[in-house]
């Protein structure tokens, strides 16, 4: 079974009733059972097993870690040595990885136990995960619905009862939308609070690791776990990492929302109504709701695809068939061989955002449209930490609406863009974000509440959470 909380699971195997061998066995039948859906590239069972007995030997020592027993899953851009990652892409489908990310080495030291790998957008590029050169992810709780994108697979490892937590990585929602999508939890940390060594690079001034989880607790002592500095990164914060777990709060919060994404027209009619009667409901438990006004809204996406698009350009530049990812064998000489790999090996999504950094970033464009991105992200992260001065918590809904069909068409490719208009204002100002499930909606689907806080303020942003989490 998956048990509720870490803390049960604990007391279970405190108690006799199973055992991490147990666990791992059980997780992989489930993931049998549930192939349908898509969820993993590929299993591990043998290093899950030896972890489980290794696991197992220290729980009867008395010296098991933190996560012991707790089965997770690994979004398929973080590296874990010996086993395959490949970012989703066939840029990198049969590569194996040389090391293990600092996150992951973190997981096992602190004894989880990995399943496996799990499906998301290729290179992290896309809110639905069908951009995956896999196929799409099906979502547990509908498989004609997208889990969300880009950490999709991991955050239906997690609804689908397969793992008690999951890692995914957030560079404009893909941990948080995919949470909402799913009724379960989703933190995208502080830029900095987390090393990104080991995880495969879409947006290096974006990208941060995070976990899923089926509880705010589970989230927050992963999250704990993950944290702190490392010598490999050097954009890692060295600040030390505070107790994360929620606690009751001492005194009255302020929360603030702001006018113009309730206003939103994108924003469901429902969703809209069930954050007000929060509010309602924030008030009359004491606290204070402030709305504010952010007249930055619309140009949060474009700010958001102009930076990444352009560090994409940068950091993917090196799949090109001669130093690493896949080669065409049709290539008869070295300027085929670049064109050829990259084509065959990228899919449509990436390649469009590639030729988009490009862009932005030649002579004569990176002026009128990098530099200003680069500015305007200043103004936006400016005005983000003036309202965080004057509350304790900015909330709103995570995404505009609830899981969306997959396979839909567009004759314009970027609308899929605008499903990060709620989600990339935390990432471009490099603050904290976690989304909690909230519903159902009356199609009978979860969505998500999110709260965000200020840089490296994650106790204080679980506290928030913790508020909303049980009104």
């Amino acid at each position: 079974m998956i048990y509720p909380s870490i803390d049960s699971l604990h007391s279970a195997l405190r108690a006799g009733q199973t055992s991490c061998a147990e666990l791992v066995e059980a997780a992989l039948q489930r993931a049998a059972e549930k192939a349908d859906l898509n969820i993993f590239i590929e299993l591990f069972p043998e290093t899950a097993r030896a972890q489980a007995l290794s696991v197992d030997a220290k729980l009867a020592a008395g010296t098991a870690g933190p996560l012991a027993g707790v089965i997770m899953a690994l979004k398929d851009n973080l590296c874990f040595k010996g086993h395959g990652v490949s970012a989703s892409s066939n840029m990198l489908r049969g590569f194996e990885s040389q090391f293990t990310a600092t996150v992951v080495q973190k997981l096992v030291d602190a004894d989880a136990i990995i399943l496996g790998r799990t499906g998301c957008d290729e290179f992290a590029m896309g809110s639905s995960n069908e951009t995956s050169a896999y196929g799409p992810v099906k979502n547990p709780l509908d498989p004609s619905l997208t889990p969300g994108g880009s950490s999709g697979g991991s955050a239906a490892a997690v609804a689908a009862g397969i793992c008690h937590a999951a890692l995914g990585s957030d560079t404009g929602g893909s941990i948080r939308q995919p949470a909402a999508f799913t009724g379960i939890y989703g933190v995208k940390p502080t830029y900095g609070r987390v090393s990104r060594h080991g995880v495969i690079a879409y947006a290096s001034s974006f990208d941060q690791v995070g976990p899923f989880a089926r509880s705010l607790d589970d989230l927050a002592l992963i999250t704990e776990v993950i944290s702190g500095v490392d010598a490999f990164d050097t954009t890692c914060s060295e600040r030390a990492v505070p107790a994360m777990a929620p606690v009751p709060a001492e005194r009255p919060f302020t929360f603030g929302y702001y006018k113009e994404v309730l206003d939103n027209p994108a924003l469901d009619a429902e969703i809209r109504q069930y954050f007000f009667d929060r509010v309602d409901q924030l008030t009359s438990a004491g606290h204070r709701v402030e709305a504010l006004d952010f007249p930055y809204l619309d140009a949060l996406v474009p700010i958001y695809y102009i930076l990444t698009t352009a560090e994409a350009s940068s950091n993917l530049a090196r799949y090109d068939g001669v130093h690493i990812g896949h080669r065409s064998e049709q290539a008869t000489d070295l300027e085929s061989l670049y064109k050829k790999s990259r084509s065959e090996g990228f899919g449509e999504e990436v390649q469009r955002r590639i030729l988009l950094g490009t862009f932005v970033l030649s002579a004569g464009y990176f002026d009128a449209f990098y530099g200003k991105a680069q500015k305007a992200r200043r103004v936006v992260r400016d005005a983000t930490l003036e309202a965080l001065t004057r509350v304790d918590a900015l909330i709103g809904p995570t995404t505009p609406h609830t899981a969306f069909p997959l396979g839909q068409e567009y004759t314009d490719p970027t609308v899929l863009y605008l499903e990060d208009i709620f989600t990339v204002q935390a990432p471009i100002a490099g603050i904290p974000a976690v989304s909690i499930p909230a519903g159902p909606h009356s199609n009978g689907l979860p969505f998500g509440m999110q709260i965000m806080a200020g840089p490296f303020d994650e106790p204080k942003m679980f506290q928030a959470a913790h508020i909303l989490d049980r009104l």
